[in-house]
């Protein structure tokens, strides 16, 4: 059995300024994302990690290694979106450019390419679901926390607990917040707290 201690970095300058679009651009932690992160380690103080791993981006790699104490293994499958031309822009800015591709990414973000040019919620799913998977095939079992970002974990919780993608964003997950699922020998899921607090 493996415990997952899944973790969203913490908050950025564009995090700060009406959410604006962060994908693979790489950002640091503000001065509060940094003290989040190190609420985090308070929290979570006591836990035994078997391993830590996060995405390559400073803002999940950082947040990670204070939450921990340790570096972390850093992982390309676990990566923001590649949100395309959305990319750097607020859904206010963005949207009146072109409401179609907005609202296609809506009705399916399975199928649909973020930005027009970027990934499809599958194509984020299919890599953040093999690094599980290849996890629980060389692990068998402990305390793992993976520090990763808001849109690839929000995709990946829908898709396992069975959620039509286009209600990935009913997930909230905030920023250094510490959600806990476990994943069996037979990879079966199940979500024991969200945005939890010891």
């Amino acid at each position: 059995m493996l415990n997952i201690y899944l973790l969203r970095h913490g908050q950025t300058a564009w995090n700060a300024d009406n959410n604006r679009y962060c994908g693979r651009t790489d950002i640091p932690l503000t001065e509060k994302g940094i003290e989040q992160a190190e609420a985090v380690e308070q929290q979570l103080w006591g836990v035994h990690f078997d391993g830590v791993y996060s995405s390559p981006l400073q803002r999940a790699a950082i947040t990670a290694q204070i939450a921990a104490d340790r570096a972390p293994v850093k992982d390309d499958r676990l990566i923001e979106v590649d949100f395309g031309a959305w990319e750097r822009k607020t859904k206010e800015e963005f949207i009146p450019e072109n409401p179609q591709l907005w609202q296609a990414w809506e009705d399916d973000p399975g199928t649909a390419r973020a930005g027009g040019t970027g990934e499809t919620g599958m194509e984020v799913i299919t890599r953040v679901d093999d690094f599980f998977k290849e996890l629980l095939a060389t692990r068998p079992g402990g305390n793992y926390l993976v520090a990763a970002h808001n849109g690839v974990n929000r995709l990946y919780l829908a898709y396992k607990l069975g959620m039509p993608l286009r209600n990935y964003r009913r997930i909230l997950q905030e920023n250094s917040s510490v959600t806990l699922f476990t994943l069996n020998e037979k990879g079966d899921f199940l979500l024991e707290r969200l945005n939890a607090k010891w």
